[in-house]
């Protein structure tokens, strides 16, 4: 039994359920920022305690000096980005579409960052058969979104 896929798959339904859930929040309070806030601010208490209890040995001092500046912020803003506009598009789309053109997104730079190895990800070259796949991807959602 392949479990990185299962837990990978568990993953994405999760993902799925949570943006669904806090569109609605954001609908409800009339402003998905807010509810990206609330999700956020519930996310950094759950992290933490997991952090706490999960985590055995804590960077040192020089480790956290060498990390680039930049990998400090960047993460934060484009998932505040990337989860706002979730919230944002998914109660004028719909649940579906909106994942579907997310889940490309991802996938297409994916391809990408793995095939010139970007943020010292493992290289993975892209080849005729990925290349395939993303196109039958675009042509999937394409079909998914037909209306």
């Amino acid at each position: 039994m392949n479990y990185p896929a299962i837990i990978a798959l568990a993953s994405g339904a999760a993902i799925s359920t949570q943006a669904a859930m806090n569109a609605h929040l954001g609908n409800l309070l009339k402003n998905p920022l807010l509810a990206t806030c609330i999700a956020f601010s519930s996310s950094i208490i759950f992290t933490l305690v997991a952090t706490v209890f999960y985590t055995k040995d804590y960077p040192t001092i020089e480790m956290i000096r060498s990390i680039p500046v930049y990998l400090w912020f960047t993460g934060g803003i484009l998932s505040t980005l990337g989860i706002s506009m979730f919230y944002y598009l998914i109660p004028k789309m719909g649940l579906g579409p909106m994942m579907s053109y997310a889940l490309t997104g991802q996938l297409i730079i994916a391809v990408i960052a793995s095939h010139f190895g970007w943020f010292d990800l493992p290289v993975s070259s892209l080849t005729t058969g990925k290349l395939a796949g993303v196109v039958a991807l675009i042509a999937g959602v394409v079909l998914i979104n037909q209306e």
